[in-house]
């Protein structure tokens, strides 16, 4: 049986990243498309066939989200009731007391995730509808935390620790670019917006780049009404 092409660059993509050290303050590292491979995979598959129109990129698994659930901004009653995915998901090498990974019991919710899904749940109730056309990734799948459990983004690490992983990541990239064949390019956030230029010069010269507002609690502009603003910026670029 041929595999998916989108899982089969998923697993290109772990491959690639195992086995990478990171040094201080990095005290632990998560791969949830090892851990979590199953829910990820069946994402892939369920919403990933056929070309799409939009193609959203984040930059990295939140603690509650994707390193819970191995989905993109992956809030548990977003992937499980809106989606309809859920699978066993296993534990990460070197798990952090105060970072455990539950999977589909986490009852923490994922801020951004919450805010990213439920804009596009309320305005396709049905999620074929939505992924039809759209699709969400996230850039890198790791997650990096320092000794106390501090989440650890990938525009803080080191140049010389991110090379290898940003050339794994623009590979992956670029691959699912190729098999996707979007219209729009948007990144969630300047992070991924960068990274989706950068791809996009060899595998989607003729898309259009945009960028709506990361959904970050972090954020204080995402926090006075991001799906507002959000809604705005898609409606803006043409896309909604």
């Amino acid at each position: 049986m041929k595999t998916d092409p989108l899982v089969a660059s998923s697993r290109r993509l772990v491959k690639a990243l195992h086995g990478l050290e990171f040094s201080a303050p990095v005290a632990h590292v998560y791969q949830p498309l090892d851990y979590a491979r199953k829910p990820h995979e069946q994402y892939l598959q369920r919403y990933g066939s056929g070309q799409k129109r939009v193609v959203f990129l984040g930059m990295n698994p939140g603690p509650f989200g994707m390193a819970q659930t191995g989905v993109p901004f992956g809030e548990i009653s977003a992937v499980r009731d809106w989606m309809g995915i859920s699978a066993k998901v296993g534990k990460p090498a070197n798990e952090h007391p105060k970072r455990p990974v539950d999977g589909f019991a986490c009852t923490r919710s994922e801020v951004s995730g919450k805010r990213l899904w439920g804009l596009f749940a309320d305005r396709f109730p049905n999620p074929h509808d939505f992924f039809q056309d759209h699709f969400v990734l996230n850039y890198c799948p790791l997650v990096w935390m320092s000794a106390t459990g501090a989440n650890i983004t990938p525009d803080k690490l080191s140049a010389t620790q991110m090379a290898p992983v940003e050339q794994a990541c623009l590979t992956h990239l670029a691959e699912v670019l190729e098999i996707l064949k979007p219209s729009y390019l948007i990144g969630v956030g300047g992070f991924a917006g960068e990274r989706l230029r950068r791809a996009a010069e060899s595998s989607a010269p003729t898309a259009t780049l945009g960028r709506i507002l990361h959904p970050s609690p972090a954020s204080p502009a995402a926090n006075r009404g991001w799906a507002q603003a959000a809604l705005k910026q898609l409606t803006t670029q043409g896309i909604w």
